[in-house]
């Protein structure tokens, strides 16, 4: 039977760009999923693209008896691990949800997994591990800091538990992967981001503010440290972030213990500066107004990534102008996110 990779949370934004990834790459997928933020046209957008079948199951990682009947099921010989919540603003309004989903759903599955003598793992962690930086560009070696959200403690949780799996058997393989703000899409414009309800994440919102499914842009906070007073994010590619995941995957073959790396592009960018960007690429005014911060939010965040190229070969190749260029054809193909038929759009050039 040929080995299979199993991909949690794989109909979400970034677990569908990495399933492209892996089949691209001549990996055998499963998708499982429970659909909670996410649709399952993703997955026949997939197949269209990869005119592949790929095996799709509705299920919560947090279901004992779900999940041990899939690795009965299925040769599974790693694990890619997306599942979980994950907006800042929420996660300080509802804690105990992102406990119970986040930890609890990954306790559940590494305890599954050992069972069934799995011990692969890639794990979709974040760069809120860091917290408050004291310094910028961060580094893997700065250590871990006190993140400021429960959503970031939640990741930091998940990464010393796996940690101490990897010190308590040696047969543990895992790589924490701590990236920065994923935006972009496939340059098909077949797949990309579609939250259901409100949008949290800055590029989603914008690019709703364009196609008038909402009024106006909303920037919280213009007093911050920085450049023009607004957040300041390393900003990557979604394909550039799926292809690391890839890479992850390869290193784990000849690479044991816990191994973490940062996928960022070592640029910072403001909001106001991706809100002009987005208006010259496109041609588009986009209407905004200034609230204040949110809580949970840091004044400016932008990885060192050279540990990553180093050890996985691996760099962000596209820059911010293909990045809006591909989320703009994205929504604009997409107007109604997956709930739209979809036709092959025609190319968009930079304004």
């Amino acid at each position: 039977m040929r080995k299979t990779t199993l991909i949690t949370g794989g109909t979400g934004y970034i677990g569908t760009h990495t399933a492209l990834a892996l089949i691209n790459a001549g990996h055998n997928v499963l998708v499982l999923d429970n659909l909670c933020n996410s649709y399952r046209e993703s997955i026949v957008r997939l197949e269209r693209l990869t005119h592949t079948r790929v095996d799709f199951i509705n299920g919560d990682v947090r279901d004992s008896i779900l999940v041990d009947d899939v690795f009965r099921r299925y040769d599974i010989d790693a694990v890619v691990h997306f599942a979980s919540l994950k907006s800042v603003e929420e996660s300080v309004r509802r804690p105990l949800d992102y406990y119970a989903n986040n930890f609890a759903g990954t306790l559940n599955l590494c305890a599954t997994m050992a069972r069934n003598d799995v011990f692969n793992l890639v794990f979709s962690s974040s760069a809120t591990v860091y917290g408050d930086p004291t310094r910028i560009p961060i580094a893997e070696d700065f250590g871990t800091g006190k993140p400021v959200n429960p959503y970031g403690r939640t990741k930091l949780m998940i990464e010393e538990l796996l940690t101490d799996l990897c010190n308590s058997d040696p047969r543990w393989n895992i790589a924490l992967l701590r990236y920065f703000n994923p935006i972009g899409a496939h340059e098909s414009g077949m797949i990309g981001e579609d939250p259901k309800g409100r949008p949290n994440n800055l590029l989603p919102c914008l690019t709703q503010v364009a196609t008038g499914r909402i009024p106006e842009l909303t920037v919280y906070g213009c007093d911050y440290p920085t450049v023009d007073g607004t957040c300041v994010r390393d900003y990557i590619h979604v394909v550039d972030l799926a292809n690391g995941h890839l890479k992850a995957l390869q290193v784990l073959q000849h690479r044991s213990g816990i191994n973490f790396w940062n996928l960022g592009t070592g640029v910072g960018y403001s909001v106001l500066q991706i809100i002009h960007s987005f208006e010259d690429v496109t041609g588009i005014t986009i209407p905004y107004r200034f609230a204040p911060r949110r809580l949970g939010d840091i004044a400016k965040c932008w990885a060192d990534p050279s540990k990553a190229g180093r050890e996985l070969g691996w760099s962000a190749q596209r820059g911010l102008e293909q990045m809006i260029i591909d989320t703009w054809r994205w929504q604009s193909c997409n107007p109604q996110g997956y709930q739209t038929s979809f036709e092959i759009p025609a190319p968009i050039e930079a304004k």
